[in-house]
């Protein structure tokens, strides 16, 4: 069978060089969610390549957990009050009053809506951000050096003949109270002047640490993100989003 997936392709690469290695520790050796990963490989399992994915675990614990949650006591029903009359339907507002307020007043000549948060800024400026299970995050875009040749090439790592090296430094803090458990990265993306996305390359260099999975609440993580990409490549603007595919929680930074 024949691998054509990009990102399969490198995570197939990884795996050959090891053999063996737990699917958390693959993940952070590839710069991906572990999630992804497991989902992945076993899809790869199921399409008749030779790889077999599997569990290892305490048997004795297990039980021990399961004998634990079994012979819990089960609370008795709780007794529900009668409901209640439903009030009156409230009025319905006046569409001109809810927008601008009473006339004569600063909200009806300014207009004192929430604005929605801010998804777009610049080198420099931090974005709020949230991720897949709630959390309250901020994204800082601190630097993006480009060319980094010497860099790449002062690590160990050799560019092919028309190839380019890319950092972005970034900062996530967590503001919220629910960990940020997946790497930050992951999904920090370098969009071209065509529009495509370019995805980080599978190396790290010492001079420019890369990021630790996961964020706890109250803490900050600073990583840098490697890119390879064509010299000729017009990069446009660095995309951050908590997923593979953009949505409505993706942050952008323009660079012109």
């Amino acid at each position: 069978m024949a691998v054509t997936d990009p990102v399969d392709a490198r995570l197939l690469a990884a795996l050959a060089e090891v053999g063996k290695v737990a699917v958390h520790e693959l993940a952070a050796k590839v710069g991906m969610d572990p999630r992804e990963v497991a989902y992945r490989l076993v899809a790869l399992s199921g399409s008749g390549l030779p790889l077999l994915v599997g569990v290892e675990s305490d048997p004795n614990g297990l039980r021990a957990a399961l004998a634990g949650a079994w012979s819990r006591p089960v609370p008795p029903p709780a007794v529900r009050p009668a409901p209640r009359p439903a009030p009156p339907p409230a009025p319905r507002p006046d569409p001109v009053m809810s927008t601008w307020g009473p006339p004569q007043t600063a909200s009806w000549a300014r207009g004192d809506q929430k604005q929605p948060p801010q998804r777009a800024g610049r080198i420099g400026e931090a974005l709020p951000a949230r991720g897949l299970d709630g959390e309250q995050l901020s994204v800082h875009l601190l630097e993006v050096q480009d060319p980094a040749d010497f860099l790449f090439g002062a690590a160990g790592y050799r560019l092919e003949a028309g190839e380019r090296a890319v950092i972005v430094h970034t900062e996530v803090i967590n503001r919220g109270s629910v960990p940020f458990v997946s790497l930050p990265d992951n999904y920090l993306e370098l969009v071209t002047a065509e529009g495509k996305a370019v995805t980080k390359a599978p190396v790290s260099l010492t001079s420019r640490p890369p990021y630790k999975i996961g964020v706890q609440p109250g803490e900050t993580a600073g990583g840098h993100t490697v890119y390879v990409l064509g010299e000729a490549t017009r990069i446009v603007s660095v995309r951050w989003s908590p997923r593979p595919e953009p949505d409505e929680r993706t942050l952008t930074w323009t660079l012109d």
